[in-house]
């Protein structure tokens, strides 16, 4: 009996089907143009689709998953293809083309790696994590390949030429997304082992990291320890399956989807951005706005070292006897005294931040720099760079905000290598940020 064709999820009408893979269907979306929705199976398979089973439930577990990992990389400010869930088993998602590549992530050997590797071995660690590539080819069971293999192939995927600028950018971004969930995974006492991740093209010509990332993905080892492994490792590794171990696979697979509702972005945290005068609110608000877009939260303050000194430490004692994760960034021009007093009065980090003005710049930097001894504040000249430097004090135990700081990074060298090659005349995915 054929089965019912689906012409509705989640309440959105649906067109043709795409791509129907072992585990997914992918269907047009005709009323948003330029999406799609994944629907998950009921269905769990191995070593290239030889083992296969249906496994009720899985469809709403594996959904549930990918929208909460998709869900910390677009708010640490990765470019991915995932926008919402729409159903129990079905999410919403920027049409792409995909790159018929598969890109593994490995910060510990284990797995085919030892096999491909004899010699290392299991547990050695890869710093930084080690990525690998594997050509999508079931036939030949996913053969690795290397960076000139992709390139000599000269895929076209969506109008975009993959090569050698796709293949690094999408190689660094492979790592930050690993790193990214590893640190996420930390706050919860499981090691993440390795994982794979996709990337596609969507119509506008950006490279997004696309596709599933679910329990099907990596391996996972709660306390570090491989015995108790919840990833999808236990069914490849049975002699043979009873439904006994189908449920197990389930409940694993259940537990990690919870484990993840636990992932708590701190928020105890606070930079105090305390400005001499109200003249220079112009240029605090642009470090408010710097901060703010790392994620950090933020508070202005106006009061005067020289003026008020029992006032201004009076606010700096609230702050402390409130928050245990605290930085404050002065603003003060002329005679910077606000930045050396809270330095000298607290143990909290301090960073001068002078509204440098053309007519007094040396006096405006120099009586920042200038310091009594035993005073530990530091001076920049730009609100990002101030923003910057409070956010990395708190990405020290802040996994979210140490992803922004990583995102920016990658973004900065993006927007090198693209407007490298848009200067070379290059068409790729360069165009698609122009």
């Amino acid at each position: 009996m054929a089965a019912k064709a689906i012409t509705e999820v989640g309440g959105i009408k649906v067109g043709k089907l795409l791509i129907e893979g072992k585990t997914k269907q992918v269907y047009d979306v005709p009323s948003q143009p330029g999406h799609s929705i994944l629907l998950n199976k009921d269905r769990i398979t191995a070593h290239n689709g030889v083992r296969a089973h249906e496994l009720e439930g899985k469809a709403k577990i594996s959904n549930q998953t990918n929208a909460k990992v998709f869900g910390l990389l677009n708010r640490a400010g990765l470019r991915t293809a995932f926008v919402r869930m729409v159903s129990d088993d079905a999410f919403l998602a920027r049409q792409c083309e995909m790159v018929p590549i598969e890109w593994v992530t490995r910060r510990l050997a284990t797995g085919s790696f030892l096999k491909r590797n004899p010699g290392v071995r299991e547990g050695h660690r890869f710093s930084p994590a080690k990525v690998e590539t594997f050509f999508k080819d079931d036939a030949n069971d996913d053969p690795q390949w290397s960076d000139e293999q992709i390139i000599s192939a000269g895929f076209t995927v969506n109008g975009v030429t993959i090569g050698q600028d796709e293949v690094d950018i999408m190689r660094k971004t492979t790592r930050l997304v690993f790193e990214v969930l590893e640190r996420a995974w930390a706050t919860r006492n499981c090691a993440l082992i390795d994982m794979k991740i996709e990337f596609g093209v969507d119509n506008t010509g950006q490279l997004l990291v696309a596709d599933v990332i679910d329990s099907d993905s990596w391996r996972l080892w709660p306390s570090g320890d491989k015995r108790l492994m919840v990833d999808k490792q236990v069914y490849r590794n049975l002699a043979s399956v009873t439904a006994a171990d189908l449920d197990t696979v389930k409940r694993n697979f259940a537990w990690v989807s919870e484990q993840l509702d636990a992932i708590a972005v701190p928020t105890d945290h606070l930079v105090v951005i305390l400005m001499g005068s109200a003249s220079d609110t112009e240029h605090c608000e642009r470090i408010a706005k710097q901060c703010r877009e790392l994620g950090l939260n933020t508070e202005l303050r106006v009061t005067s070292a020289h003026k008020g000194t029992d006032a201004t430490l009076q606010i700096v004692r609230e702050y402390e006897g409130v928050l245990s994760k605290l930085v404050f960034i002065t603003v003060a021009g002329r005679s910077n005294g606000l930045g050396p007093v809270l330095s000298g009065n607290t143990t909290y980090p301090v960073i001068n931040c002078p509204p440098v003005r053309p007519d007094n710049v040396t006096q405006d930097v120099w009586s920042s720099l200038n310091l009594p001894s035993g005073l530990g504040c530091s001076t920049v000249l730009y609100p990002e760079a101030a923003a910057l430097h409070a956010a990395q004090i708190f990405g020290l135990d802040n996994f979210l905000i140490w992803s922004r700081l990583r995102v920016r990074q990658l973004d900065n060298y993006c927007t090198l290598v693209y407007a490298d090659k848009k200067l070379r005349g290059v068409r790729g995915a360069a165009d698609a940020l122009h």
